[in-house]
């Protein structure tokens, strides 16, 4: 069968797949917005900090160009001297250096979370293909890029031309100004202009998060035989399923069955429902419900009642009360306490006249008292005739 096509896949992707894709370290990212970030945290760490970068500096552009006669004269010392620099260099940038590196992370994760997956670095042969890659040049993905690329260099152009240009006349009289103040104004307007330059992409920001969201969802959509697939695999094929729950729906009767011939006494519809009653002094605070059943099943029930010579009672409301409301195994509800006293007294009274064979057979009961609300056809209304 042949791949889905792009065409095909026009299903969102299901929680399972995401959850898939995220394993496997795909999730949406937005270079511009890590970009931004950093970019926006830089220059500001900058301006925060830039006197104190200025006097490091300087420290270390007097120290090195300072004449020291025991510095040349001694290897160590030079070395001791340079080590001293070096170091006094890294913690003058590890401010700025610290806030990229936490702007980075923050704009990675700023999106997509924070995903931490070895299936990323897998080699994957496929992304070796030359046909691959010459898909890849012509994918609208490209073109996108291309696109924001050209974006981002017309805006970034435009907001420092425009700077620069409001700007000429302060700019031209900075040759006439002394050196420290001329300094100082090259450098605000230095800091404004990166400031501007980096608060415009903010601009593209806006554009390429959206973007990369909706081209993530988009790569991640699935077709309709995905779904099914997708739920073959997480919930089992249905037809599986299917013959499961039917041989346990038969291990459940068969167990069922095998509870029949240690029951007292038998109650019937008499041919739609048979309800199997059995009752343990001290065991059981009242009679319980062993198996019950309709149709076959309570035909089978009866069968093996009768094999087991096991009382069957035909009592029609007191059976479908107790099919209706009683579960198996579990004790009859208190309303039923008389109607079933009434039954397993004659059962008693029966298995003593089997055992002795004197007197008269004991009658069985009838019109035994079952509440309207507990049997199904008592308490449906009666249509008008």
């Amino acid at each position: 069968m042949a791949e889905d096509s792009d065409l095909e896949k026009t299903e969102p992707a299901s929680p399972r797949r995401l959850e898939k894709a995220r394993e496997e370290g795909q999730v949406a990212r937005s270079r511009e917005l890590t970009t931004f970030l950093m970019l926006l945290g830089g220059v500001a760490t900058l301006w925060l900090v830039s006197g104190w970068m200025f006097q490091q500096l300087g420290s270390i552009y007097h120290r090195g160009l300072a004449f020291d006669q025991i510095v040349i004269a001694d290897p160590g010392q030079m070395v001791a001297n340079a080590v001293y620099m070096v170091g006094l260099g890294l913690i003058s940038v590890a401010p700025v250096l610290a806030v990229l590196a936490v702007l980075a992370v923050l704009g990675s994760v700023a999106m997509g979370g924070l995903v931490i997956s070895s299936k990323a670095l897998e080699p994957k042969f496929s992304r070796m293909s030359p046909l691959s890659g010459l898909k890849r040049l012509v994918s609208m993905q490209v073109l996108v890029e291309l696109f924001k690329s050209l974006g981002k260099s017309l805006l970034v152009g435009g907001v420092a031309a425009w700077i620069i240009w409001g700007n000429r006349d302060a700019m031209l009289s900075l040759i006439a100004a002394p050196s420290a103040a001329a300094i100082a104004a090259s450098l605000d307007m230095v800091a404004v202009t990166c400031i501007l330059v980096v608060a415009s992409l903010l601009l593209i920001v806006l554009i390429d998060a959206p973007w990369q969201m909706f081209s993530h969802m988009k790569k991640l959509r699935m077709s309709k035989q995905d779904i099914k697939q997708e739920y073959k695999e997480s919930e089992g094929d249905p037809q599986v399923k299917g013959r499961i729950k039917q041989q346990q729906r038969a291990m459940s009767r068969r167990r069922m069955m095998s509870q029949v011939p240690m029951a007292d006494v038998v109650v019937t519809n008499p041919l739609h429902f048979a309800v199997a009653l059995r009752y343990q002094e001290g065991v059981n605070g009242a009679p319980t419900v062993i198996a019950k059943g309709s149709g076959l099943i309570a035909a089978r029930i009866r069968e093996i009642a009768a094999e087991h010579r096991i009382p069957v009672l035909e009592a029609p409301p007191l059976a479908r009360a107790l099919h209706k409301h009683v579960e198996l195994d579990q004790e009859i509800p208190t309303a039923l306490y008389t109607a079933v006293a009434e039954v397993l007294a004659w059962v008693f009274q029966l298995r003593a006249w089997r055992e002795h064979g004197k007197g008269v057979q004991p009658t069985a009961p009838r019109k035994l008292p079952v509440p309207n609300n507990l049997d199904p056809l008592a308490s449906q209304p009666v249509e008008p005739a």
